[in-house]
């Protein structure tokens, strides 16, 4: 059996700005901390946390959503990939972030949920806060 999770977030930046932090190789890691590298093209790989974290651009909107095959060192063997749907949503003051994570295996998905909020989201508001070039940001 397989789990999914939605995840929503308050961000204070245009969806513009939001989708090429997350696309970027290098703001990617900067907001994380770990090593990220990333093909923004759709059939495009990426890894993130050093290789912890792989998958494929599946589909891709700029500004809008991002839809990516997505696994991590940690699913077992015979696990399919899961699904990483990301859609930025503009409202008054910045973008709503709404995450969903389907097709995680059963015992993983507080894991996951866990990983989002703690290794994701947090350092993505604390790494949006830091940032100097408001002018870039808004």
């Amino acid at each position: 059996m397989t789990q999914s999770l939605t995840i929503h977030a308050l961000l204070p930046v245009r969806p513009e700005i939001l989708y090429r932090i997350w696309m970027s190789s290098q703001r990617h890691s900067e907001f994380t901390g770990s090593p990220a590298v990333i093909d923004d093209r759709v059939g495009g790989e990426f890894s993130a946390w050093n290789g912890y974290i792989t998958g494929k651009n599946l589909a891709l909107e700029p500004g809008h959503r991002i839809l990516q095959s997505w696994r991590t060192t940690d699913f077992p063997e015979d696990a399919p990939d899961s699904e990483l749907e990301i859609l930025f949503e503009s409202y008054t003051g910045g973008t709503v972030l709404t995450l969903y994570h389907r097709s995680l295996p059963d015992e993983q998905v507080d894991d996951y949920r866990l990983g989002w909020e703690e290794q994701y989201l947090q350092p993505l508001k604390e790494y949006l806060e830091r940032a100097t070039d408001g002018e870039e940001m808004h």
